[in-house]
């Protein structure tokens, strides 16, 4: 009999994650898709359109959970890959940092970002994109805006639980507020 802990396991069923949701924060990876020019600056956005946890329909920016045993950039590569397609080609760090850490709250006045399924803690990625990409899995559509385009206010409007927010927070972090 072995004593090596075995990480590779299934994902929960839908009884067991309602359970631990209801119990305990869920660990996230939030990814904001970019295209950057010669200069390494920021020249497009990447949002997806899909379908959110309330039954909505919104932009929203590349998310999901961390599964036992994965490293934090195994489960970006899995998610930009599964919402943005195979040939998308992100391009991570060897040593990847989120820009930013957020808190998801069933409550929307807590932390102002909102999953009504539970309490979730996501660290936020800006990963270069330089493939092409395809929506697939649960996104119905991709774009690629402009940063001055994601700043508006009507175009923020299309993003709901803090993920208009979380781009600007990633805009100004990439030193391209508008």
């Amino acid at each position: 009999m072995s004593d090596i802990l075995d990480t590779q396991t299934q994902w929960l069923s839908e009884q067991e994650l309602a359970t631990a949701r209801g119990q305990l924060p869920i660990v996230y990876v939030d990814a904001v898709p970019v295209r950057t020019g010669a200069n390494g600056e920021v020249t497009a956005v990447g949002l997806l359109l899909r379908a959110m946890p309330d039954g909505s329909i919104s932009r929203a920016v590349v998310s999901g959970r961390v599964m036992f045993g994965e490293r934090i950039k195994d489960a970006l590569i899995r998610h930009l890959e599964k919402d943005l397609g195979p040939m998308a080609m992100p391009q991570i760090p060897a040593s990847a940092q989120p820009f930013t850490v957020v808190e998801y709250f069933p409550d929307p006045t807590v932390t102002g970002f909102h999953d009504p399924r539970q309490h979730a803690v996501a660290m936020a990625f800006v990963v270069p994109i330089f493939g092409d990409c395809a929506p697939s899995q649960d996104a119905l559509d991709l774009v690629w805006v402009t940063p001055a385009e994601a700043s508006t206010a009507s175009f923020q409007s299309e993003m709901n639980g803090g993920q208009g927010r979380l781009v600007k927070m990633a805009l100004a972090y990439c030193g391209v507020l508008f």
